[in-house]
């Protein structure tokens, strides 16, 4: 198959070669190939500036990312053949990874699907496409569902921030099956109900999803504070596994209330709920003297840009101070971030400064990933994105 050429510069081809997947627009040599010449989402043989093939991508001039690599082989694309296959190959590795068909089916990247995400609730199967490449299969992608797995409902939740980048519409649309507004999660032994309309990214974060199993662990007989809780999806799953009492607090009336019909999904009567700002919250706590066992700390991206390195440090900071402060004496911190920008050997810096920022001796017991329906390309860091740390905080020791 034919495709029209996309030059790199000199040398841009690097990073290509050592694995990683997206171009770059200030990388295309626009005078061999005009980036206006390739219309949003078509296909195009990708060469060095040595006219070496480099493989097949998917093409969008709008975006910084004009560029992203659909095979190493230039003369095949995406076909829904070739779609089909990458789909299957992603679900049979969930499948032996999860007795029950709720995660993380296709991770982007990860899964050779740049701009695809696709997540099981279920027998509700809800897709998210942030990229006019996988906007134009659209069609395609919603009978390779169908015919893999024969969901009683798919919905397409396109609304996410990437597609206005793109030059995409956004919307929700229910392309099969009858209507639905709550989906179902089956997650570590606890039920949830997540309402569709105006829930965050597909509807839950699967991704924390072997960190929230690890937090049963110390949870038992003690009292937690659950931060930026969403639905419950820890503080929940804290009571389920014997915690004493649950706080969770969130800014959101819908998650707060989302939170109270979860706990009582699952037969709990002992988590209570703070609705307000994270940070105002935890200074109020302090002030009135609270403390906990445990103090779970789950903030939205922080660092959303590299520009808001700075920034996103510093409240990652003030987060774990406030949180290291309301933590009984022996008490168990898990700080989460889920910010790209911030690698876990600088998590744990900021952890180490905000434990001698407030007198606390802390010892790091264990640090967490993203689960594994979220695999990490080697080559692609902004897949390896979720990261999370168990500290236990000491009042005195030396």
């Amino acid at each position: 198959m034919q495709f029209p050429v996309l030059y790199l510069r000199k040398g841009a081809e690097r990073r290509i070669r050592s694995g990683h997947l997206w171009v770059y627009s200030n990388e295309v040599d626009t005078r061999r190939s005009p980036l206006t010449g390739f219309e949003p989402g078509c296909q195009a043989e990708l060469r060095a500036a040595t006219d070496k093939p480099l493989g097949t991508v998917f093409v969008n001039p709008q975006a910084l990312i004009c560029g992203r690599l659909i095979s190493r082989d230039p003369t095949h694309g995406m076909t829904p053949k070739r779609l089909a296959e990458r789909l299957e190959a992603a679900l049979l590795m969930r499948q032996r990874l999860f007795p029950e068909p709720y995660y993380r089916w296709v991770f982007g990247d990860g899964d050779g699907l740049s701009g695809l995400v696709i997540d099981r609730f279920g027998d509700t199967v809800v897709v998210q496409i942030s990229t006019a490449g996988m906007e134009l299969l659209r069609d395609t992608i919603v009978r390779a569902i169908e015919r893999l797995v024969h969901p009683q409902a798919i919905v397409l939740k396109n609304d996410g921030k990437m597609r206005a980048v793109e030059g995409l519409d956004a919307y929700v649309e229910q392309v099969h099956g009858p209507a639905c507004d709550t989906l179902v999660v089956l997650e570590n032994g606890a039920r949830f109900e997540v309402p569709l309309a105006g829930g965050q990214k597909t509807g839950w974060f699967y991704d924390h999803r072997m960190n929230r199993q690890r937090l049963q662990h110390y949870a038992a007989d003690k009292r937690v504070l659950d931060v930026f809780s969403y639905v419950g999806g820890w503080g929940v799953q804290a009571a389920n596994a014997g915690a004493r009492q649950v706080t969770c607090i969130d800014s959101s009336s819908v998650a707060i209330d989302a939170v109270h019909h979860n706990a009582a999904l699952n037969g709990l009567d002992n988590v209570d709920t703070l609705e307000g700002d994270a940070f105002e919250a935890l200074k109020a706590l302090a002030a009135e003297k609270e403390k906990y066992d445990v103090v779970v700390l789950d903030p939205p991206a922080l660092i959303p840009r590299r520009r808001d390195q700075k920034a996103g440090e510093q409240a990652y900071a003030r987060l774990n101070q406030l949180g290291l402060r309301l933590l009984a004496r022996d008490g168990v911190l898990v700080s989460a971030s889920c910010s790209m920008h911030l690698s876990q050997e600088r998590l744990v810096d900021i952890i180490r400064s905000s434990g001698r920022k407030v007198d606390r001796f802390v010892q790091l017991l264990e640090q967490g990933h993203q689960a594994p329906d979220h695999p990490v390309i080697p080559g692609i860091p902004e897949t390896d994105y979720i990261k999370s740390c168990f500290v236990r905080s000491l009042t005195s020791f030396f």
